[in-house]
């Protein structure tokens, strides 16, 4: 048997060194309709449902992290409004505080003013007592010197004629009137004795 090239050769015809032969194109389309039927039936299918698993799987993804943004942004809100209450109540504290403050150094400086005053009046009563109290020993010791310059006085000159009997009578005299005076004006404060000088 002769190659079938030759047996074109022979016919005469010419073949073009292009193009396959036919037995060559019909015996690579059965090849080919077989791995494209393979490839259709069982690659394709495992192919789909893998690219499906990936898609699903990134779509997940996708729905997990836009739920986790959503979540994050929630949290950020949620955050932002307690950190803004927050400052508000520590804002309200620290006036609340601050009028607090206030108030207590007013009332201490009120306190402190009071006892103040209190003392002063204390020691104004206190001075006012210890005046009355010397005012009173000096008047009798004013007084006791007085009487005892007077009975001196007196006794010296008792010797001596009517003028002796004058001073003596004008000396009563003198103590008898401030005890008057000080019945009439008992009321008024009291004045210390008067004192006459004799010679």
């Amino acid at each position: 048997m002769l190659p079938y090239s030759a047996l074109l050769a022979a016919e005469g015809e010419a073949q073009n060194p292009l193009l396959p032969a036919i037995y060559d194109i019909v015996w690579s389309i059965i090849p080919f309709a077989l791995v494209l039927l393979l490839f259709w039936r069982v690659i394709l299918p495992r192919l789909h449902k893998v690219l499906d698993e990936r898609s699903d799987a990134i779509e997940g993804g996708i729905e997990d992290a836009q739920s986790a943004q959503k979540e994050a942004q929630e949290a950020l809100e949620k955050y932002t409004k307690l950190l803004a209450d927050a400052r508000d109540e520590a804002a309200s504290i620290r006036d609340e505080a601050r009028s607090e403050g206030q108030s207590i150094l007013k009332e201490m400086r009120e306190q402190a003013e009071a006892d103040a005053e209190r003392i002063a009046q204390n020691a104004q009563a206190q001075i006012e007592a210890e005046r009355q109290a010397a005012l009173v020993s000096l008047r009798k010791e004013v007084g006791s010197l007085a009487l005892d310059l007077a009975g001196a006085v007196v006794r010296d000159q008792l010797g001596q004629d009517k003028k002796a009997k004058a001073v003596v009578d004008s000396m009563l005299a003198d103590l008898e009137s401030p005890k008057k005076k000080a019945a009439a004006k008992k009321p008024a404060a009291k004045k210390p004795a008067t004192r006459k000088s004799t010679k």
